[in-house]
Formats: C-alpha cells, sequence, structure tokens
C-alpha cells in the first residue's frame, strides 16, 4: 500500500513535533516545591524634615510674627518599596539584594502561606549587592545552592518573585551568557553575572534564579531596559558569590576581599600583536599601585596577567572575580607575560581598602623638539605630578596631524610613561628610548590621561 507524499509529511511533522515537546521542561513542580521558601519584601523608609531653616535670622523678626517660624518637624514621609529574596536556612536566615532593604528602618518578610514578619539586617555587601536578614522563627521552608560550575550557557533557568508587587509570579529562560562583567556606581567589578532572558521586573530583585533540579544558580539583582521593564536581558549573581557572602556575613557582619591594587584594562588585538601574543588574553596591566600586593610580587607595568590562583584569566574582568574571592592573607600563584615570555610570582593578597596612596618626586624642567614619533614632549611638572599622582614620564606639549603619535590617540596634557617594554622617567630618558626604537615595528605605548593610565599601539616609522 502506498501512502501519499502529503500523509507522509504530515505523519513526520507531527511525530517531529510530540518528539520535541516531551523534551522541553516542565516548572510546575519546581514551582510547587520552592515558592514556600521565596518571599515578599515590603521596606519602609522613614524621614523628618525641620522647618527651622526656613528663616534665616529669627531674631530680625517683629515679636508679633516669631511664633509663626518657631522650630518645628515636618510630619514623617514614609517611603515604600518591594523586593523578593528566599530563605537560606530553617532558622529564619534569608538573602536578598542590597538595594531592596538599603536605608530601610522597617523590614517586613512575608512568606506564601500569609505569614509576616519583621526582619533583622545581619549584614550588606554593596559590592556584590547582597544583604543577610532574619527572622525570628524555626522549621521554614528553605532552599538549597547548586554546585557553581554546573551551570551552562543553554541551561533552562526559571525565577520566582514579586514583580510589580504581583506576589510569587514565575518566569522561565535559558542563560545566554556566564561572567559578564557590570562596573557598578563607584567602578567596582567584583561579580561574575549570569545572564539570562527571563522576564525580570521592579519587584524581582533579590529573588532566586533556579535550575531544573529546583536549585538556586543565581539571585536576580539587575535588568537592561530602556522602557523599564523587561527586554529579555536581565543579570543575576551567582551561587558562588552568594555562597561566600552568606558565610562572611553570617560569621562576622561584614564581608573582605582579596586586593592586588593594580589598575587593568582589556588586550584587544592590536595589543596582543604588539606585546607578541598570539591572540586577546588576560588583563593588561596598565598602573601598579606602590606599597600593594602587586608592587611586593614584584608586577610590572605592561606585564598581562593570565591566570591567578590557578584561575584562567581570559578578559580583565575575570581578574577582579578571582581576587574578591581570595582570603586576605592567602599567598596565591599568578602567571604573567612579560616581554613575550611566561613568568610565575606569588603574591599575598591583602584586604580590600587597604591601599596606600600615590607619592609624587622632584623630576622637572626641560623640552623637546617634534619627535619621529610625531609629538613635543617636555619633563613631567610639579603640579602635574601632584594632580595625576605620578612621578615620572614625559608631558605631550603638542601632536603632529597624521603622525604615529596621532593615529595612535595620543593627545596634548598626556603623560608617556613607557613606549614598547621601556619605561619612560624623563626627557632624556624618553630621547634614549626613541633614537633605539625598531623601525616599522607595532609597539605598545602607556600613559595617562586625566589621572588614568591607558595602554595603546603605535607604529615605528
Amino acid at each position: 500500500m502506498r501512502w501519499p507524499i502529503v500523509a507522509i509529511a504530515f505523519i513526520v511533522l507531527v511525530f517531529s513535533t510530540s518528539s520535541h515537546s516531551q523534551r522541553l521542561p516542565n516548572f510546575a513542580d519546581i514551582v510547587e516545591d520552592t515558592s514556600p521558601a521565596v518571599v515578599k519584601i515590603n521596606t519602609v523608609s522613614r524621614s523628618k524634615r525641620s522647618s527651622q531653616s526656613i528663616v534665616p535670622d529669627r531674631q530680625q523678626l517683629p515679636e508679633i510674627f516669631r511664633h509663626f517660624f518657631d522650630p518645628r518637624s515636618v510630619p514623617e514621609r514614609e517611603h515604600r518599596s518591594i523586593g523578593s529574596g528566599f530563605l537560606v536556612s530553617s532558622d529564619g536566615y534569608l538573602l536578598t539584594n542590597n538595594h531592596v532593604i538599603e536605608d530601610a528602618d522597617e523590614i517586613v518578610v512575608r512568606l506564601q502561606d500569609r505569614r509576616e514578619f519583621i526582619a533583622e539586617l545581619i549584614g550588606t555587601d554593596p559590592r556584590s549587592d547582597l544583604a543577610l536578614l532574619k527572622v525570628d522563627a524555626k522549621k521554614l521552608p528553605y532552599l538549597n545552592f547548586a554546585e557553581p560550575k554546573e551551570l551552562r550557557v543553554g541551561d533552562w533557568v526559571l525565577a520566582i518573585g514579586s514583580p510589580f508587587g504581583l506576589d510569587f509570579s514565575a518566569s522561565a529562560g535559558i542563560v545566554s551568557a556566564i561572567g559578564r562583567s557590570i562596573p557598578s556606581e563607584e567602578n567596582g567589578n567584583y561579580v561574575p553575572f549570569i545572564q539570562t532572558d527571563v522576564a525580570i521586573n521592579p519587584g524581582n530583585s533579590g529573588g532566586p534564579l533556579f535550575n531544573l533540579k529546583g536549585e538556586v544558580v543565581g539571585i536576580n539583582s539587575q535588568i537592561y531596559t530602556r522602557s523599564g521593564g523587561s527586554i529579555g536581558l536581565s543579570f543575576a549573581i551567582p551561587a558562588s558569590v552568594a555562597l561566600n557572602v552568606v558565610d562572611q556575613l553570617k560569621s562576622k557582619g561584614r564581608v573582605d576581599r582579596g586586593w592586588l591594587g593594580v589598575m587593568i584594562q582589556e588586550v584587544d588585538k592590536s595589543l596582543a600583536d604588539s606585546f607578541g601574543l598570539k591572540k586577546p588574553e588576560g588583563a593588561l596591566v596598565a598602573r601598579v599601585e606602590p606599597g600593594s600586593p602587586a608592587q611586593t610580587a614584584g608586577v610590572q607595568n605592561g606585564d598581562i596577567i593570565t591566570r591567578f590562583n590557578g584561575q584562567k584569566i581570559i578578559e580583565s574582568g575575570d581578574l577582579p572575580h578571582a581576587v574578591g574571592i581570595t582570603t586576605p592573607g592567602d599567598t596565591v600563584e599568578m602567571q604573567v607575560i612579560r616581554e613575550g615570555r611566561k613568568k610565575l610570582l606569588d603574591v599575598t593578597v591583602t584586604a580590600l581598602d587597604s591601599g596606600v596612596a600615590f607619592a609624587g618626586d622632584d623630576s622637572f624642567g626641560g623640552s623637546s623638539d617634534n619627535s619621529k614619533l610625531g609629538m613635543v614632549v617636555d619633563n613631567l611638572t610639579r603640579e602635574l605630578a601632584n594632580q595625576f599622582d605620578i612621578n615620572e614620564g614625559v608631558v605631550v606639549r603638542s601632536v603632529s596631524p597624521n603622525g604615529p603619535a596621532a593615529e595612535a590617540g595620543i593627545q596634548e596634557g598626556d603623560v608617556i610613561t613607557q613606549i614598547g617594554f621601556k619605561a619612560i622617567s624623563n626627557l632624556n630618558n624618553f630621547q634614549d628610548v626613541e633614537d633605539n626604537l625598531p623601525s616599522d615595528s607595532l609597539l605598545p605605548i602607556r600613559f595617562v590621561r586625566n589621572g588614568t593610565p591607558v595602554f595603546r599601539t603605535i607604529a615605528t616609522p
């Protein structure tokens, strides 16, 4: 018996669709099992304003009018906000975002069964945007964290929270990327965010992100939006970061992070070529803080850090994550590329915020004619040394149009501190280095602009 081609195609389509649908996850059991440990957080912030400053000098008023301007307080103004969180232990510890409870005078936690508790703030960590709370209750449902290395791009994930105040709403999607570096307002970068396409909206902050086992892989923290709502880009704090923060906040009420003491930048293809790398990778050291662990370990400007404490540094943003989770006082091995060669250094990290400031010195005066690199440079002045916290280099007075310096992006006022692998300390040193530059080569050049060290590449004539 012959089957018509249309019938065969229909059967194949039905079988394919049915087979594919069987592979799609069903989140119903996860939602049912985990929702009792997810909480809604309501906060109240109160502020008082005094009217005392309305009249600068009350004594200048006639006596009959003074009573109108007696100092008094305006009634309290309340600011309310909503967020999410989840229980991490049966005795009432719960986790949320720091920005959910920041400046709150009262924190109310509501469970799915409608029980409400006033929460005590145990500690916060603004750098990771996490906060640990505690409610006075026992035998509470709680969630477990997943193993940090199990998550992969493309995995299904589920979020539960209170978007726009709609309690215990679930939304699902996939992991879009892992290890996203998003600098904070303080220019810190200590969280390798999980990027997802899960619909996350205001009110989801602090809520859990689950894998298909019902384990917490992240804490929903940020969204990228131009409209105020979800457009398919949301970011979660990884479980590995949360576990470390919870342990430290529980034990000592604060979070200590490792500090290396370097300013770094990304290595692009041009810089990789100029440093003799086969491909762009690592974190390029643009500045080493004096007295820092990096300086003590022998790190130099122009080193490219490719491995730290066993973790490979592929992008520059990987380094702050690796250093931050290192316990202050620990000595770890670090691999750098210096002048094309691998070098291993032992570095003892200290606690973040324990660094010392830059110091200046007194090397000033002098000038140069237009160099073959297409710029006029002078010795560093005391004013610039103090302004930019540097003590060596030459300041660019002018740049020739279409010359090598102009093509490298050098501008008037930049302070040149390194060309190739040679440090530039003063005008004489600059001229010696320039005279011995190889012809027709692409070299790294380091300069300081408005206090920020930058590496670029410059082509020698």
